[in-house]
């Protein structure tokens, strides 16, 4: 695995990371059933009436019917109707079991005109135990005629996020523990994709000893600039990243399933070995979720993501971390543990591999000094923590009696030993 493709985002991450952890999928355009709150956000009436809008439009889903998907929207909205239709039809073969629409706000805009801001809800079969969710913004206006309310545009709201399915024909795979949903890639790249997450799954269970799904939900748009979209970023953030996962934190049983979004420019360049890594590092973080929070040092979440990745691989240090190791062999041994800022992607590309790759030998220390449950006690017991301040030094001491100094004294020895770099003098 060369450094030039690097792998994505953990959960409850920052900066870039925290963008990703909103995305969850971004949500379904329209998504039908509305569920109006208890409280009406705007004219009583009105709000029933636009729910009455969206209810047919649910209909229309169920049904997979597209001339009644079109038939919200303005008769005289001809370009929109037929993208309806098209949205309509690159949903067609997309798993879902469910759908709502609620209503958080409903502002008049005149007489006949409102803009209704809305909370999209799905789930995809077999993989959401809880909905996926997004906000969109919808205008409407009433039609003086008939008295209905009709669609007149449809966007997201300030996270600018994009669904997979605007992006085109959503083609489905399905694997032992994988649903691929692709646009715009060929067949048998996504049944390749799915081969390899299936091989990912067992090994992450392998590595980390908790309960999890045990499978995984990767979608692989088009481009780079389509995957950007989906996430809500500048594509320049992710040219060289193969893969990011999208999460939240916390109770994985209130939470949707995450996704695992490809970037099939950098992910294509990978061998089978580098992209059977990448899937597996991401794949740890879907497994991880639950124990990752504000207070694990990033270092530590992609630390552990890649000792999980190369843990079954036959690479030696120096093929797995080349960016570090040739520091090492340089004489620029890191004086301390990567921070937060040096996984930024828009950053120097060779800074993020080396922070990944420090990151790696930090976790893979601890497995080889103090054992792999005491690996995985010491990540539980970082997350637990009220928040980022002393989570670190406190499982430090609790779980390896040790202190940040004895700790980043030892991970220099290690690189040091590991990297082959000159011992010190």
């Amino acid at each position: 695995m060369n450094g030039s493709a690097r792998w994505g985002t953990s959960p409850g991450g920052r900066g870039a990371r925290r963008r990703a952890a909103r995305v969850l999928l971004a949500g379904l355009l329209l998504v039908p059933g509305c569920a109006a709150p208890g409280d009406d956000p705007g004219p009583g009436s009105a709000v029933r009436e636009v729910g009455a809008v969206l209810d047919r439009r649910a209909a229309a889903v169920r049904a997979h019917d597209p001339d009644a998907y079109a038939a919200v929207a303005d008769p005289r909205a001809t370009g929109l109707r037929a993208a309806q239709r098209r949205e309509l039809d690159n949903l067609a073969d997309v798993p879902l079991s469910s759908w709502t629409y609620r209503i958080t706000e409903l502002t008049a805009q005149g007489p006949d005109r409102a803009t209704a801001d809305v909370r999209l809800s799905y789930r995809i079969t077999g993989h959401d135990s809880a909905p996926a969710t997004a906000d969109r913004v919808l205008d409407l206006r009433r039609d003086r005629d008939d008295g209905r309310w009709y669609l007149t545009g449809d966007r997201p709201d300030g996270d600018g996020t994009a669904q997979l399915w605007q992006q085109g024909r959503v083609r489905v795979v399905r694997g032992t523990h994988s649903l691929v949903l692709g646009v715009g890639r060929p067949a048998r790249e996504l049944r390749e994709i799915a081969r390899t997450t299936d091989r990912a799954v067992p090994a992450v269970s392998g590595a980390w000893p908790e309960r999890w799904p045990g499978r995984a939900l990767v979608l692989a748009p088009r481009t780079v600039e389509d995957m950007a979209a989906l996430l809500g970023a500048p594509a320049a953030d992710y040219r060289g990243i193969a893969a990011v996962t999208t999460a939240r934190t916390g109770d994985p049983d209130r939470a949707p399933a995450d996704r695992v979004i490809v970037n099939p420019q950098a992910y294509g360049t990978l061998a089978a070995l580098g992209q059977r890594v990448v899937l597996t590092h991401e794949i740890t973080h879907v497994a991880t979720r639950a124990r990752t929070t504000g207070a694990t040092p990033v270092w530590l979440s992609e630390g552990f993501a890649d000792w999980a990745a190369y843990r079954a691989e036959h690479r030696t240090a120096a093929q797995a971390a080349p960016e570090l190791a040739a520091a090492v062999r340089r004489g620029e041994l890191p004086g301390a543990l990567p921070a937060d800022e040096d996984f930024a992607f828009a950053g120097d590309a060779a800074r993020l591999a080396r922070a990944y790759e420090g990151g790696w030998l930090a976790c893979g220390l601890i497995a080889d000094r103090w054992g792999e449950k005491r690996l995985y006690a010491f990540y539980r017991a970082v997350g637990e923590h009220r928040g980022r301040d002393g989570a670190v030094e406190r499982a430090l001491r609790e779980v390896l009696a040790t202190t940040p100094g004895e700790f980043t004294a030892l991970w220099r020895d290690h690189l040091r030993t590991r990297l082959g770099g000159e011992p010190a003098g």
